[in-house]
């Protein structure tokens, strides 16, 4: 193929535009563009300026997709504006050109203005020196000035008002600007700096995530009372658990942590499992709020609120304004690392290979929707935030990387991805636990099945409803057909938002008739284990932390089963202080609850000693070390309830038998001693730190009791013989009476302490 077959052939433009030739062919098309060039520029007059801006207008039109092209047009138009008009100061008119001038014309100008051209190639220079390195001042003779260097210097002088200098075609030389920036931004799109553009994408994502994690913390912090009462509200009403899971979402912007907490609930036994069916709905529909903060139109101002709120966050003393400013930075950072992040993808828009890459997943057909299902799954399984994924998604379709119908995809497959944590957290659970798990992925399973199966019909009505509040659908909506850039990003990023939003309402609203249903039909798929089974809250700790508001509650909880676990084994040593034979089980069962309680204990402060660790406020820092305290407390009697059972153990294996008063007299002080555990542990569920006075006062009167029942046995030992080792067991055992009511009266002191 020859050099002019090649130029006039149009596919070969195209191919040159792209860059996607072999060097070889590469090489062959811009030598036919340079023929081009010279062909035309022959049939035009060296000293015509008007021949050489047409050629130049010629080149900038027809091949402004070339680099080689946007050159030969900007060596037409600098060919152009060489051409000028002087007046010399004898009132003669010479016409110059500065790239082919006639001998001697040079040294005629410079002998007339050599100042005015020197001042201006000094002012050209110094314009030169602020944007490179080398700042030192350069002075030239006018008549040592090169072909260059006299175009820009007698364009300089020409600009003045009374100047004797006049270029023949004006324009031409702005246009070699114009063409220079176009060559520069073609540059850049068809050979983008790769790196640059990772490390947009990641710095954007970070900055993201951060802020996600600042607004989610300090909204918590300044609204967790609202939060326990929102979890505490939770009942059997379906309506209710979905609003709490909504609400309780939306303010800690983030579904995963919703149901990591609703998992550990249901595994600390705080919450139902039809009931954690309910907020889980909640959850999916309280995560889309994300999308619809970043429909808000105040993207560029991210960098403007970050820093006005942390002022305020370093300034003020007042803890509430400073999780505040704290959430509000948060959402500056959101929309600092959204816009990052789509300056980052924006060099993808048009170049060859991304354009290629991202054809792939065509969402125009039910396989190509599955892949763009698949690929926002693993994309959300790696990042482990929907939100994230939500924001790249929108910054993806915002640069017109990608069309509508991919991004609705995508966020589809993010909904299934965001099930993984949840599954993570019941890993060890209990079967509740596991089963709450369970019902979030076949939520979103399911819900993505019947979506993709209809999902042209599905688009098609997001279309209408966005066409309906904005005026234009984003159906098959072209990134170049829209010249208001900012409008089409605005229309794509709400239309996405509506996407989310439509799926989980309708996905809810869906399922919701069958909540109790899924629940029993989760209770048969995963069966109840043989064996009983021990809430863990350990397995929970790294995520939970994220919610610390919360987190603290499930907390409390715990604590709370601690105390329920106290009451019976108050009331299962009863009945073995009575028994003429212990039945085996039931010491048994004692022994094994006061090991429970230890590892619940650990596993507490373990759990406790990380939430503290992190950014929480004040209150729940101070509520947490209460928390620490009580359970080592409760854990402690626990213990003494087991002392006082093997010492009772020890004497019914050496036969000896306590007198019928001393039996009566003791059951009188476990009873006491019982009331008096079942008061403090009542107390600390319910929050009642104003027992403290209670417990002081019946504490005194259990103290006494045991002192009195001390004395009248060492009075009956001056009476009568008894055995060495009943009143070695008598003793302890009325020492771990007075133990237990020491450290439950701790409980109370430690609940008024820390209010």
């Amino acid at each position: 193929m020859s050099p002019l077959s090649i130029r006039r052939h149009p596919v070969i433009h195209a191919l040159l535009a792209l860059n996607l030739f072999t060097p070889v062919f590469a090489e062959k098309a811009t030598s036919a563009l340079q023929e081009v060039y010279n062909e035309r520029a022959a049939t035009v007059a060296v000293d015509n300026a008007q021949g050489q801006f047409d050629l130049g207008h010629f080149f900038f039109t027809q091949h402004a997709q070339s680099l080689e092209g946007l050159a030969l047009a900007k060596k037409a138009f600098k060919q152009a504006a060489g051409h000028f008009e002087i007046t010399t100061k004898d009132s003669s008119l010479i016409t110059y050109n500065t790239f082919n001038p006639e001998p001697g014309q040079w040294a005629a100008i410079t002998g007339d203005y050599a100042p005015e051209l020197e001042k201006a190639f000094e002012y050209n220079v110094l314009q030169e020196t602020k944007k490179s390195k080398d700042k030192s001042a350069k002075k030239k003779p006018a008549i040592e000035l090169d072909a260059e260097e006299q175009l820009n210097a007698l364009h300089r002088v020409a600009t003045t008002q009374t100047a004797p200098v006049k270029a023949v075609i004006p324009i031409a030389y702005s246009m070699v600007d114009v063409v220079s920036v176009r060559s520069k931004s073609l540059d850049e799109k068809l050979n983008p700096d790769y790196w640059k553009m990772v490390f947009a994408v990641i710095g954007g994502l970070g900055i993201f995530l951060i802020g996600m994690k600042s607004m989610s913390e300090g909204i918590q912090a300044v609204a967790g009372s609202r939060l326990r009462k929102m979890i505490s509200s939770v009942t059997d009403n379906r309506f209710s658990a979905i609003g709490v899971g909504t609400l309780v979402t939306c303010m800690i912007q983030s579904s995963s942590i919703t149901t990591v907490i609703v998992v550990g609930f249901v595994n600390g036994g705080l919450m139902l499992l039809h009931q954690a069916v309910g907020v889980i709905m909640g959850a999916n529909i309280g995560t889309t709020i994300t999308g619809w903060i970043l429909v808000l139109k105040i993207g560029k101002y991210g960098l403007p609120i970050l820093g006005i709120a942390a002022f305020f966050y370093l300034m003020s003393k007042r803890e509430r304004i400073r999780y505040l400013a704290m959430a509000i930075m948060g959402l500056g950072m959101v929309f600092f690392g959204l816009e990052m992040m789509k300056n980052g993808f924006k060099p993808m828009a048009g170049v060859p290979q991304f354009e290629a890459t991202f054809k792939l997943f065509d969402a125009h057909s039910y396989l190509g929707v599955l892949k763009c299902a698949a690929v926002g799954c693993v994309l959300t399984f790696l990042v482990q935030s929907s939100s994230a994924t939500l924001g790249i998604t929108i910054g993806l379709a915002s640069t017109g990387i990608i069309p509508f119908e991919t991004a609705a995809a995508l966020v589809l497959g993010e909904n299934i991805g965001t099930t993984i944590t949840a599954w993570l957290a019941s890993l060890g659970a209990t079967t509740n636990a596991k089963r709450a798990a369970y019902f979030h992925v076949m939520f979103n399973l399911v819900g993505v099945f019947w979506v993709t199966a209809i999902f042209a019909i599905y688009i098609k009505i997001v279309g209408a409803v966005i066409n309906s509040s904005m005026g234009m659908s984003p159906l098959n909506l072209m990134y170049a057909e829209i010249p208001d850039k900012l409008f089409y990003a605005q229309l794509v990023t709400t239309a996405i938002a509506a996407t989310h939003t439509i799926f989980n309402v309708t996905n809810t609203v869906l399922f919701l008739p069958f909540a109790h249903f899924l629940a029993r039909f989760l209770e048969r798929v995963v069966p109840d284990r043989e064996t009983g089974e021990i809430g863990h809250l350990q397995r929970l700790d790294i995520r939970m932390v994220e919610s610390p508001a919360i987190a603290i509650e499930q907390s409390h909880g715990q604590i709370s089963r601690m105390g329920d676990g106290l009451d019976k084994m108050m009331d299962w040593t009863r009945t073995l202080l009575n028994s003429a034979q212990p039945e085996e089980e039931l010491v048994k069962k004692v022994f094994h609850r006061e090991e429970v309680m230890d590892q619940v204990q650990v596993e507490t402060t373990q759990f406790l000693t990380e939430l503290m660790s992190g950014n929480i406020s004040h209150a729940v820092a101070n509520e947490g070390r209460v928390q620490i305290r009580v359970a080592d407390e409760m854990e402690s009697v626990s213990d003494y309830i087991s002392v006082l059972l093997k010492a009772y153990l020890t004497l019914n294996k050496k036969g000896i038998m306590l007198h019928a008063s001393q039996q009566e007299e003791l059951n009188a002080l476990h009873d006491e001693v019982s009331t008096y555990v079942g008061l403090i542990t009542d107390a600390f569920e319910s929050n009642q730190v104003e027992i403290v006075t209670k417990a002081h006062s019946q504490g005194e009167g259990i103290t006494h009791h045991v002192k009195s029942l001390r004395d009248a046995h060492l009075e009956r030992m001056s009476e009568e013989k008894i055995d060495p080792s009943l009143t070695m067991s008598y003793i302890g055992m009325l020492n771990a009476y007075r133990k237990i009511k020491d450290h439950l009266q701790n409980v109370a002191e430690a609940m008024a302490g820390g209010k």
